[in-house]
Formats: C-alpha cells, sequence, structure tokens
C-alpha cells in the first residue's frame, strides 16, 4: 500500500477500541503548570493541551520562513492576552536545511522565548521535526556532540542524504527532486533528527511534534518494534535533561492508529491529528465533529505506561486545524475525501463568517468536553490557508497591529477562561 502525506495507515481494528461514556465528565484545568527532572504529570499535560494554539513558525525569523513572514508584532500580545500555555508548530523547517547554519535563527528565537518568559513562564513552546529531508541536508557538518550522543568517535564530514533515504528509494522524491521521506531505521536518519530536536531545545522550545510517524516508519522501522524511534526518543529525552529549559522534553505525532505501544510502554507523550471535521449536507460550509468519521481519533487512542511513567487507558490528544492543500472540488462536499467543502480545514475555517466561525470554536470545544476528555481543540492562531481569503489565517482581533485578522481571539480567550 502506498502512503501518502494526507493519511496513515491502521494498525488495528477499530471493533478492539474502547469505548467512551456518552457524557463523561470533562477533565477540569487546574491551572498546575509545573514539570522538571524528564517527567511531566498527567495533570499537568492535560492542562496543557487544554491551552493549545497553532502558532506557526512563531520563532521563525523573516529570512528562515517556510511560507513567508508569519508573525506580526501583535502575535505576542494575543498569546499572552488568550491565556494560550501549548504554543504549538512555533518553530520548524520543511526541508530549508541550510538554514541550519545560521545561528542567529536560533539565538533570535531563544530571545523570543525569553521575552515570552518574561511575562508568562508557563508558556511551552513546541517545535516540529517533519517528515522530508532534502538534498541540503549534505552541507550541515555532523558535529561531535551527534557522534557521541550514539556512541561514536567523532569524524569531520557532513550529513549524507543517501544516509537517511530508504535504500530501495522508497519514498525518494515524495516532496520533488531530491527530496525523501527518511528512513528511521536508519541511524542517520537518526543522528539528523537528534541533531535538530537539539537545536531546538537550545531555542528553548520543549515539546516536539515528529510529523507522520508511520511514514517514516513504514520502511522496516514499525515492523522492527520502532527500534529506531524508540532510540532515537530515548536519546532526545536524555539530552532534554541538560539542554531543555526545564529539563525535560515531550513529543507527539499525527498517529491515526491512536498511538505506539511497544510492551505496554506508549512511545509518544500525546497524540496530535487533524480535526476531521464531516459536512452538513443542505447547510453550506457548515461541519460538524463526528466519532468514527474517516480515520478521526475522537474517541480513539490507546492506553499504556507513559513517558512520564504514569499509566492511563487513554493517551491524550489535540485535534487541530491542518492544511495539506488544494482538492479538485471546492465549495462541494465529499464523504470520501479529507477534505471541509473541498478545502483543507484552515482554509475552511478561514472562509467561514465570523459569527459562525466563533460558534463552530465554541461549538468544537463543548462537544470534545461532552464526548471525549481526553480529546482537546487546538485552537488556530496563526497557519497558512492555501485557499483561505488571505496567505495566513490569524485569529487576532482585527486592528492597526493585524488588519487581516480574524477577530475568534476574544472567544478563544472566554472559552478558556470559562473552563
Amino acid at each position: 500500500m502506498a502512503l501518502v502525506a494526507a493519511g496513515c495507515e491502521k494498525e488495528w481494528d477499530r471493533s478492539e477500541w474502547p469505548e467512551i461514556p456518552v457524557r463523561p465528565d470533562p477533565v477540569p484545568n487546574t491551572g498546575d503548570y509545573a514539570f522538571s527532572g524528564g517527567a511531566i504529570s498527567e495533570e499537568v499535560l492535560h492542562n496543557y493541551l487544554s491551552r493549545a494554539i497553532t502558532q506557526t513558525e512563531f520563532l521563525n525569523t523573516a529570512r528562515t520562513t517556510t511560507d513567508g513572514v508569519y508573525g506580526t508584532p501583535d502575535d505576542e500580545r494575543m498569546l499572552l492576552n488568550t491565556g494560550a500555555k501549548f504554543i504549538g508548530r512555533a518553530l520548524y523547517q520543511w526541508g530549508h536545511e541550510e538554514h541550519f547554519l545560521d545561528e542567529g535563527w536560533f539565538a533570535e528565537a531563544r530571545a523570543k522565548v525569553d521575552r515570552m518568559h518574561a511575562s508568562d513562564p508557563d508558556l511551552l513552546f513546541q517545535a516540529a521535526l517533519f517528515e522530508i529531508v532534502t538534498a541540503k541536508v549534505d552541507d550541515i557538518p555532523v558535529p561531535a556532540w551527534v557522534f557521541e550522543a550514539f556512541g561514536k568517535a567523532p569524524e569531520q564530514r557532513n550529513f549524507r542524504f543517501d544516509a537517511i533515504r530508504n535504500e530501495s528509494n522508497i519514498m525518494v522524491g515524495q516532496w520533488g527532486d531530491g527530496t525523501c521521506v527518511p528512513d528511521m531505521q536508519r541511524e542517520e536518519t537518526q543522528m539528523w533528527f537528534y541533531y535538530m530536536g537539539v537545536k531546538y531545545m537550545e531555542a528553548g522550545c520543549e515539546a516536539f511534534h515528529m510529523g507522520q510517524v508511520m511514514l517514516m516508519a513504514s520502511m522496516g522501522d514499525a515492523a522492527n518494534g520502532y527500534a529506531g524511534y524508540r532510540n532515537l526518543l530515548g536519546k532526545l529525552r536524555e539530552a532534554a535533561r541538560t539542554r531543555a529549559l526545564r529539563g525535560t522534553a515531550i513529543f507527539d505525532a499525527h498517529l491515526s492508529n491512536g498511538g505506539i505501544v511497544v510492551e505496554g510502554e506508549l512511545l509518544f507523550d500525546f497524540v496530535s491529528f487533524p480535526l476531521r471535521a464531516k459536512e452538513i449536507v443542505g447547510e453550506q460550509m457548515k461541519a460538524k465533529l463526528e466519532k468514527g468519521y474517516l480515520d478521526s481519533v475522537i474517541g480513539y487512542t490507546r492506553g499504556g505506561r507513559t513517558p512520564s511513567g504514569w499509566s492511563t487507558d487513554r493517551v491524550p490528544y489535540i485535534l487541530e486545524f491542518d492544511n495539506f492543500g488544494s482538492s479538485s472540488h471546492p465549495g462541494a462536499y465529499n464523504w470520501d475525501d479529507n477534505f471541509v467543502w473541498g478545502y483543507d480545514e484552515i482554509s475552511w475555517f478561514s472562509r467561514l463568517d465570523g459569527e459562525y466561525a466563533c460558534q463552530w470554536l465554541e461549538y468544537a470545544v463543548d462537544y470534545m468536553r461532552s464526548v471525549d476528555p481526553a480529546g482537546y481543540i487546538q485552537m488556530p492562531g496563526c497557519r497558512v490557508a492555501v485557499d483561505g481569503p488571505e496567505h495566513f489565517y490569524r485569529c487576532n482581533t482585527a486592528s492597526e497591529a493585524t488588519p487581516t485578522g480574524r477577530s475568534t481571539e476574544e472567544t478563544i480567550k472566554r472559552l478558556w477562561k470559562n473552563e
């Protein structure tokens, strides 16, 4: 089966998944955001996920962005005003490995983190390590500390694209010429991801989205009990003890199988996944959440012993407004694909009128609180909307500082304040 970027393969029958109560009690946010020493408690993790927002490339500079300059000076105010705690997708590259030679990028990111922490020390910034590597990785020197982390003698060489791609050329060229989906069973791939993760830690990130893990594991690592991922994440967690701000790092991935469990141990701290909103036929542009629709993870996450040592029947998760491109049927519904009225999720949301957009956020939060206390809506702060009225969706209250803001900021603030 050929895997593509829009979806991931299932690993087990949904009939085996645990049922959830029809009206469970929601998990209250207790206001505790303390974590350290390589572990995060269940309570604190839920608290952070209940205050998650996507603020894409918030920590990138104008010269290192993937899709153009995202941020505005107003974004710092907006994040503090809403009460956001988990700042998602704040730092990453989609390809463009040459930017890792720009030490000023990391210094500026760390300065911004420090400035934000001066106003709210509980803020947690997330970096992302995606399912793409390009041939430009050949220009990046391998630091001695990477070799040492993998038990190797340091040598003078650069990372090697040919040692990261799959040896049988599976998913080579997936994202264009000179690209690949990295093969996580290969040690060079693990070394490159370790390098990225540590650089992001030093820039102030403490959470790490690992992208489409099932793609990167599909070339052999999954069949080998995820040995490559277990090795990588173990080394990153160990590095976090001395390199991360609070000595701790947490990891998630897009996992339509509800989580990876190896011998009772959960590989990731939580799961993230697209909303998978379902069109309401006969009501143009309106949509709903529905347990069991397509590959939605609502109500379906696995249990086990978490990396922090506590056990759970259901690992927590967040649902994000994903962006994944254009369809062939804009404005028309199709329950057989992942688009919402023919648009990716953030483009669909950006096309809603202001009143319905605010109502929909309130509906979605209430739905998750009512249906599944393990799941949370990751609020849309800023993200590229390829088919939206503007290139970027911004939740900021419209003003001279952010004239293209969609003014959902106060709704987000109210929903979190009233929880």
